[in-house]
């Protein structure tokens, strides 16, 4: 109760409206516990009447007991990661949009849940008694144990019950850089899942279980300041974009039947694709032109177009081999049939040889899939070994979100640009929640 009255007094100094009992902060049920709930108004006429919920429980378990401690009982457990940490970074937040100079479109709900350690007793009741309409709720956000950030790793739960929340959440990391685990798995662990019940998107930001979790050593020395505060910028950013983009936010049915299992198969790397020229070859080690053959196989199109092994490949269609292109970029990427220019001993000139590449010309080298809860975006499933998207250090499981500085609205047009773009093209692609913008350099 001293814990609720000061975080209360906290909300209240900066000018948020109180969403409980009788127009308090509060919100009593079942005897003594209370919720604390706190309503920065949107500034649009319309959208005001959406609510984005960033949550927290501010509970812990006491002395702790068999059924809710690890040991030892009878000792006061803080709860400094959980959940101080999530408490104290939602009120950092409050401060952030206490300052800014106009309030965001939509209405953001702050809300401190008593009882979670208890079954998710104080989410549960506000969904069952909710104090905005249920029916306008269109994301909930929850802080839960944020406080012990390693190597910059944060779970996030909970982007596929949407639409477009991995792309937005690894935008609003660009500043903080932080190492984004999105993960699949959705449990009734935390006041994410009343919400994710009620079909309304959910998501939960985490920096992870440890040694002291649910025991009286988690206290306050052992807290990441520094990881609070990334995951709380990170966090403000996020919230902010979400609630100025006047975009709906609907609820996925389908996140219900997408668990980690889904994902494997999902991100499933597709096999390499076969050998298109069907030669093995010395890679240039200054500056001159050409490559020797080393070997040939047999039965593919080298082999049928005559080279032999001990020649000197000199061009490859109409460019030169040397070390500024890769050979295996140029063969990738040629339509069937090319010309090759080789020296052979023993021959005074040099030779011309029409060769017939099997497979399809592949520019990029990369193959994709759409993923339907992140729409604009490709999944990479194969980057080809040699290939222009390979030498830029793409891989697989990389996402494209922009290409040659353009957003796509689905892979249909991914690929019209992807074939069409002049090199070099810029693609925007995020890994683990962190984006980078590489070139790509096509043999044209």
């Amino acid at each position: 109760r001293a814990a609720g009255g000061y975080l209360a007094s906290e909300l209240q100094k900066y000018g948020l409206k109180g969403l409980g009992d009788g127009g308090s902060f509060f919100q009593a049920y079942a005897g003594q516990q209370r919720n604390i709930l706190a309503l920065l108004e949107g500034s649009d006429p319309e959208l005001k009447h959406q609510y984005i919920i960033l949550g927290a429980h501010y509970d812990h378990v006491g002395y702790g007991t068999r059924a809710n401690s690890f040991g030892p009982t009878g000792y006061i457990h803080n709860g400094a990661d959980d959940n101080a940490s999530g408490v104290a970074g939602l009120i950092e937040i409050v401060k952030a949009f206490a300052a800014l100079p106009e309030r965001p479109k939509r209405s953001i709900l702050f809300a401190l849940w008593d009882g979670e350690e208890k079954g998710l007793l104080g989410s549960r009741h506000w969904v069952t008694h909710p104090t905005v309409p249920l029916k306008n709720v269109v994301l909930y956000i929850n802080l839960d144990m944020i406080g012990r950030l390693r190597k910059s790793r944060v779970e996030v739960y909970g982007t596929r019950t949407s639409y477009r929340l991995r792309q937005l959440a690894s935008r609003s990391n660009q500043t903080e850089d932080l190492w984004l685990d999105f993960t699949w798995e959705m449990k009734d662990n935390s006041d994410h899942y009343p919400f994710f019940e009620r079909n309304i998107p959910a998501m939960m930001f985490h920096t992870g279980l440890h040694e002291n979790y649910h025991r009286p050593s988690d206290d306050a020395h052992l807290i990441n300041h520094e990881g609070i505060q990334r995951v709380s910028r990170l966090l403000f950013t996020f919230l902010y974009d979400l609630a100025n983009d006047a975009r709906p936010l609907k609820f996925r049915a389908e996140s219900r039947h997408e668990d980690p299992a889904a994902r494997r198969a999902f991100e499933m790397p597709l096999a390499a694709s076969g050998p298109r020229f069907g030669l093995t070859w010395s890679e240039p080690t200054d500056d001159s032109v050409g490559v020797e053959v080393v070997r040939v196989t047999r039965g593919l199109p080298a082999e049928r177009a005559g080279l032999r092994v001990g020649d000197r490949l000199l061009k490859f269609g109409c460019r030169h081999v040397t070390n500024d292109l890769p050979l295996k970029t140029l063969v990738l990427a040629a339509r069937a049939p090319v010309e090759v220019e080789v020296q052979r001993a023993g021959e005074e000139n040099t030779l011309t040889l029409p060769v017939q590449l099997h497979g399809s010309p592949t520019r990029l080298g990369i193959a994709w899939r759409d993923d339907a809860a992140e729409p604009g975006t490709v999944l990479l499933t194969r980057v080809t070994d040699g290939s222009a998207a390979h030498s830029a250090g793409l891989k697989v499981r990389d996402r494209i979100y922009e290409i040659g500085g353009q957003t796509f609205a689905d892979s249909q047009q991914f690929h019209q640009l992807a074939t069409t773009l002049p090199s070099p093209i810029e693609v925007l692609l995020e890994r683990s929640g962190t984006l980078q913008r590489v070139q790509l350099e096509l043999p044209e």
